[in-house]
């Protein structure tokens, strides 16, 4: 680290001691998780008094026992936060000085507003600077931040952006120039971290590879994509363009960052001190069999203000839990998005986004794309590129197989695959009715 750089870091920890030091408190358990595992009694411990403390302060579980176990008490979701939004906040932090509201983008929807107490803020930052120095970023790194800077909540103050060495960057646009510009800065204010949608990092990357640009005077020592699945190509790329670690961060607004990629592989570690997870069957609230795709169910351990207890976020996975002497760890060997995002084959079989998303980004040519299930067996691919590079039988003669004999899969070429509100750039989706009414 520089100077600036270093005084930020002991700054910022000096000023934590000085207010009772909980973040470092904090920080400490969650390394001590990450290095040896979470201990299971504590984690049931932490469990029943959120049941409690919920049962005792909400008008939504007050007719549950306190001693209700985990597993009877109902799985939400936001629908349903939304539709009780006021019984589900506790009485004793409602409208508390110190609360901070997060907002989920909307981009699946209508946008949630979560509540957060004092406690949870801080356990949040805890967690939010160890994943990052896991990842390799670290408080007081010149940091360039992508995404959509849009509505009061997203914005940061001159002096928050100076404290925290952030440098704001705005996707709404990709084109050529406003990438040129990005890059430029990047270089020119040597920024050492890079955080934001896998999607817009990926088209800094395609930018400085095109335009056959030499890193070797860049500062970036980290890379950590948020919100979206990177493909492995892509990611493997990005390390080798700025000779660096690139590790995507798992969270959401409403929790925070739950969770760091693995440097060795595609799979994620899971922050288990701060949040216990349940994968559930697609259409049951059953727990799913070993190695089998389901559904992320979360307890965050440490928001009282809106007890978040069996918070179906929906996304999917397929986990790995590791016991050891009355300890687990929790990995998420694989992970998906949305579930109405999700693509299947012609027998009504989810088809790993992993598969596309790996046979697209390697295939040469292509800027972006989107693939589109129309119905059960239509599919359309939408390719935006140079049409004269682009193999297209060999992208489908990849893809094909894995939808089956009847699958019909058109290619449509477009000048520009459009980004959703949110800025972020959706790659699948789903129109057809017998999914998305699941």
């Amino acid at each position: 680290m520089v100077i600036d750089e270093k005084l930020r870091w002991y700054g910022f920890w000096l000023v934590d001691r000085l207010q009772g030091g909980k973040v470092r408190g904090y920080y400490e358990e969650i390394r001590d998780s990450y290095k040896n595992g979470t201990s299971i009694e504590k984690t049931q411990e932490k469990i029943r008094k959120l049941i409690s403390h919920a049962v005792r302060t909400t008008e939504f579980y007050k007719d549950f026992p306190e001693d209700t176990p985990l597993e009877k008490m109902p799985v939400m979701n936001k629908e349903t936060y939304r539709n009780h939004y006021e019984q589900c906040q506790s009485s004793v932090y409602k409208d508390a000085s110190d609360n901070r509201i997060m907002y989920t983008s909307g981009s699946t929807g209508t946008p949630f507003a979560m509540i957060q107490n004092r406690n949870k803020i801080l356990h949040n930052t805890a967690a939010s600077i160890f994943l990052g120095a896991a990842g390799g970023y670290y408080i007081g790194m010149k940091e360039a931040f992508i995404r959509m800077w849009v509505g009061d909540h997203a914005k940061k103050s001159w002096i928050s952006r100076t404290a925290e060495n952030l440098i704001m960057m705005d996707c709404s646009n990709l084109d050529e120039e406003a990438l040129g510009k990005m890059v430029s800065v990047i270089k020119k204010k040597r920024v050492k971290c890079i955080i934001g949608y896998a999607s817009a990092i990926g088209e800094l990357g395609r930018y400085i590879e095109e335009h056959h640009m030499n890193t070797g005077d860049f500062c970036v020592k980290a890379i950590l994509p948020i919100s979206e699945s990177m493909p492995s190509e892509v990611r493997r790329n990005l390390e080798r363009i700025f000779n660096c670690t690139v590790r995507s961060w798992y969270s959401n607004e409403e929790n925070g960052i739950m969770g760091l990629q693995r440097e060795e592989d595609e799979s994620y570690y899971i922050d288990s001190e701060s949040y216990y997870y349940e994968i559930l069957k697609l259409d049951s609230d059953e727990p799913a069999e070993p190695g089998e795709l389901g559904r992320i169910v979360i307890t965050d351990l440490y928001n009282y203000a809106i007890p978040l207890i069996r918070y179906d976020n929906g996304d999917l996975a397929v986990e790995e839990r590791k016991e050891k002497n009355g300890r687990f760890r929790l990995y998420l060997k694989e992970l998906y998005g949305r579930r109405g995002d999700m693509i299947y084959d012609c027998k009504g079989r989810i088809v790993s986004p992993f598969v596309l998303l790996n046979g697209l980004s390697m295939a040469k040519g292509i800027n972006q794309y989107r693939f589109i299930q129309e119905d059960v067996t239509k599919y359309t691919l939408w390719l935006n590129g140079d049409r004269q590079v682009i193999d297209e039988k060999a992208i489908l003669d990849f893809i094909s197989p894995y939808f089956g004999e009847e699958a019909e899969i058109t290619v449509e070429y477009v000048d520009e695959i459009p980004v959703l509100s949110s800025g972020k750039r959706k790659s699948f989706e789903n129109r057809c009715e017998k999914y998305i009414k699941k």
